[in-house]
């Protein structure tokens, strides 16, 4: 039996409406109405396998992204269980982990730390990653002042050059300027390509999800549709959102 990486079990996520309120109601100390709540996840459960990689589809708002943030730790499912078997993860999505206020470098340092490097390990590949994100003399210069491209380019820069077990990816591949999107797609098929690497692909991107992935989740509307091999799966779904 193979060795599981991810272990999702009855996962739910929900999230809070927020109400609005007047000043005027809150110096009265008027008591709220019910709380409303949005359930994003109702319920998902999957494995996988050590050194597999998982795409995941469905359309825009079905869970997708919100799925992959509780698989990072960034916060915490409201009911059932994600096991990542003492195996260390990163996450690889657009706005998520920099502070803007910070450089690009301090960027690196802080990035790495929440990753579970320590600093000797970071400046071993403090160049290497500041090279590979060609970002030049904007790498001392404040996050808050990147483009989205450059954002990016330092984000995949970080994940890809500081290793780790578990790789979740957010539909990030398709950023950034012709080249680097080539250099950056290389670079992940040698990654993943080290079968004690697992990886999570969020995507859009029909043709990437065919040449990376061996097994596809569809979610729709916050369920579970479909799990099954690429060449099974794919073709519904492309079937499905035409």
């Amino acid at each position: 039996m193979s060795d599981i990486a991810i272990s999702v079990k009855d996962v739910k996520i929900r999230y809070r409406y927020l109400q609005k309120m007047s000043l005027k109601s809150l110096l009265r100390f008027k008591k709220p109405k019910k709380v409303k709540y949005f359930e994003a996840v109702k319920g998902v459960s999957f494995e996988v396998e050590k050194g597999s990689i998982l795409g995941i589809v469905g359309k825009n708002g079905s869970g997708k992204s919100t799925l992959l943030r509780a698989i990072a730790g960034i916060f915490c499912a409201d009911e059932g269980v994600i096991d990542l078997h003492g195996n260390n993860v990163s996450l690889l999505s657009i706005g998520v982990g920099f502070n803007s206020a910070l450089s690009g470098r301090e960027n690196i340092y802080l990035s790495g730390m929440l990753l579970g490097f320590d600093k000797k390990q970071i400046d071993e590949k403090l160049e290497e990653i500041i090279e590979f994100s060609e970002l030049g003399e904007f790498i001392d210069r404040p996050v808050r002042s990147y483009s989205s491209g450059m954002h990016s380019k330092l984000a995949f820069s970080i994940t890809a050059v500081l290793e780790t077990e578990i790789m979740l990816i957010d539909e990030v591949l398709s950023v950034g300027d012709a080249k680097f999107k080539k250099k950056s797609y290389e670079k992940m098929k040698n990654l993943i390509s080290d079968k004690n690497r697992t990886v999570i692909i969020v995507s859009h991107n029909a043709d990437t999800l065919r040449k990376l992935c061996d097994h596809i989740l569809w979610i729709h509307e916050g369920n579970m549709k479909m799990l099954g091999t690429t060449e099974e799966v794919l073709p519904l779904y492309e079937q499905f959102m035409s």
